[in-house]
């Protein structure tokens, strides 16, 4: 069952809309590389990219940024997507709002470039430079972003709210990294080390290529041998196989009832590990 703090705080997902929010995730997607960009401009890189990850900001309920020093203060970027606005943090509290909504990446990155240098950091220095591409989508070309479809976007606020609460749980059972959100596929994750070189993935990711959806997931790496049995799932997870071997739970599968969404989402999650742990130690 769910823990009381995770039943309480649960945010109601729904699976009817599940197949109909791409056009949202993906100018979400687009939007929180401007929070990636302060840990490409200002933060020492490191080698696994995890200066550039962002973590989930409940107080705000943003994708938020590592801290950068600025000064006497302490600066972080972050991304709400219940409202696509770009907030400027400066010491714990909102020092600038950027809207997203009708406007283009070039006028937020300039809007944001004299956020930053108000708040004391050099904003010359912010690149929105980055090592990998992103799906293709209009406001890459310089169309505007569009957050007009309020609902779409409240629903990913959601997704990525309930995730980061149940991956911290999962993240203390399983001896799991911190829990963030990975700024190339988009997935906010915690990693288990199950043996020498065997690691196993928990996380969300908002839709892909794959599963043109938000869902759960937890991975086996390296994959195990098709042949090896995989057992049944709980929460009505399935196995996937094509590309990468794990467990899915994807978003049109939810229960309709919203209280009774974490205990599934827990209950798949708790199996899903169990049987990924055991394809790699078995």
């Amino acid at each position: 069952m769910a823990t009381a703090s995770t039943a309480s705080s649960w945010q109601a997902l729904n699976p009817s809309i599940a197949r109909d929010l791409k056009d949202a995730r993906l100018q979400l997607h687009y939007a929180t590389q401007f929070a990636t960009a302060m840990g490409i401009s200002y933060l020492t890189p490191r080698a696994d990219d995890s200066h550039t990850n962002l973590g989930w900001d409940p107080k705000h309920e943003a994708l938020r940024s590592r801290e950068v020093r600025a000064l006497s203060h302490a600066v972080k970027v972050a991304v709400r997507p219940r409202d696509l606005t770009l907030i400027v943090v400066v010491d714990g509290s909102i020092g600038q709002r950027i809207p997203f909504h009708g406007s283009t990446t070039g006028q937020v990155e300039t809007a944001l470039r004299a956020s930053l240098a108000a708040a004391g950091l050099d904003g010359r220095r912010l690149t929105l430079r980055r090592h990998y591409d992103l799906p293709p989508h209009p406001v890459a070309k310089g169309d505007g972003f569009d957050s007009s479809r309020a609902a779409d976007f409240a629903e990913l606020a959601n997704w990525y709210g309930n995730a980061a609460a149940l991956l911290g749980e999962l993240k203390g059972r399983i001896n799991g990294s911190e829990v963030r959100c990975w700024p190339h596929h988009f997935d906010i994750a915690t990693l288990a080390n199950i043996a020498p070189g065997r690691t196993s993935g928990a996380g969300m990711l908002p839709g892909d290529e794959m599963y043109p959806e938000p869902y759960f997931y937890v991975n086996a790496y390296p994959a195990p041998r098709p042949e090896r049995t995989k057992p049944p799932l709980e929460g009505g997870g399935t196995w996937n196989t094509d590309g990468w071997t794990g467990a899915v739970l994807a978003g049109s599968r939810l229960a309709s009832d919203a209280s009774a969404q974490p205990t599934q989402v827990r209950a798949f999650l708790d199996s899903a590990v169990q049987a990924c742990t055991a394809l790699l130690t078995d």
